[in-house]
């Protein structure tokens, strides 16, 4: 899904132009931002595919904002808006994607998203796990930060159980190799993954039961996933390694080689 910010310290123009980009792209999640300063805020959090920016804003240009939110973000496209044709060479010398003059028009608007200096990928989009190789959790690109390191390997284990709910006992057993009571602890790496995600915007991608918890695949982009699945870009990704750091995935990189030997 693409994900698109508007800025312009208008309101009524910020919210039209919202609607004409939403009728060019239904699916897209369009993000308003009424200043520079909240919109550089907002591109710090997220990632963005487009960003419509206004020209002239009090306290800063637009072209000045673009400036900024290419060093944050180097691959989102820059399309000006403008009611003032003059400032389209100084737009363009930074390189923007594109130039329309106000009012937006879905015929404006659309020629712009269908001519974009960097197409639109979304393969990167959302949360992204990396399971050939060392195990790595991703969103929008950027990697996950836990607050505990066996957080993470939980999510591990949770991917490796292909998406099944799993219980809570059989965490403990597989993650630790000892008798000691770990209830609380996995309560306190529960709260971590889930904060984690949330964070994001990324929780819904987690199932928590009383005794359980289990990932929902079609939240979560995953190598191992795809590669189950038989689909191409999920088989050509693996080379013969699986969550490496973790010894406990020897059972399911086994049945991969055995898979791939068929």
């Amino acid at each position: 899904m693409a994900r698109i910010l508007v800025v312009d310290d208008e309101k009524v123009i910020r919210e039209g132009a919202a609607k004409v980009i939403m009728t060019c792209m239904p699916n897209a999640e369009i993000v308003q931002c009424e200043g520079p300063t909240e919109a550089l805020e907002t591109v710090e959090a997220k990632t963005f595919d487009v960003a419509f920016l206004d020209i002239e804003m009090p306290g800063m240009t637009g072209v000045e904002l673009a400036k900024k939110i290419k060093k944050i973000s180097p691959d989102t496209n820059i399309i000006f808006s403008t009611a003032y044709p003059q400032f389209a060479g100084e737009a363009f010398a930074i390189h923007a994607s594109g130039y329309v003059t106000k009012p937006l028009t879905v015929e404006k608007v659309s020629q712009e998203l269908d001519n974009l200096r960097r197409p639109i990928d979304d393969e990167d989009r959302g949360l992204r796990v990396q399971a050939f190789g060392n195990f790595e959790v991703f969103y929008d690109g950027k990697p996950l930060r836990f607050k505990y390191t066996k957080t993470k390997e939980m999510l591990a284990y949770l991917i490796d159980r292909n998406c099944a709910v799993v219980d809570i006992g059989e965490i403990k057993s597989t993650l630790w190799d000892d008798d000691e009571d770990r209830s609380s602890y996995i309560k306190q790496l529960r709260k971590d993954l889930m904060d984690t995600l949330k964070e994001v915007g990324a929780q819904d991608a987690v199932v928590v039961m009383r005794g359980g918890i289990g990932v929902i695949p079609s939240k979560v982009k995953c190598d191992f996933f795809d590669y189950l699945a038989g689909e191409p870009k999920g088989i050509n990704s693996y080379h013969g390694e699986y969550m490496q750091q973790y010894s406990w995935a020897e059972v399911t990189h086994g049945s991969l080689e055995m898979r791939g030997n068929e």
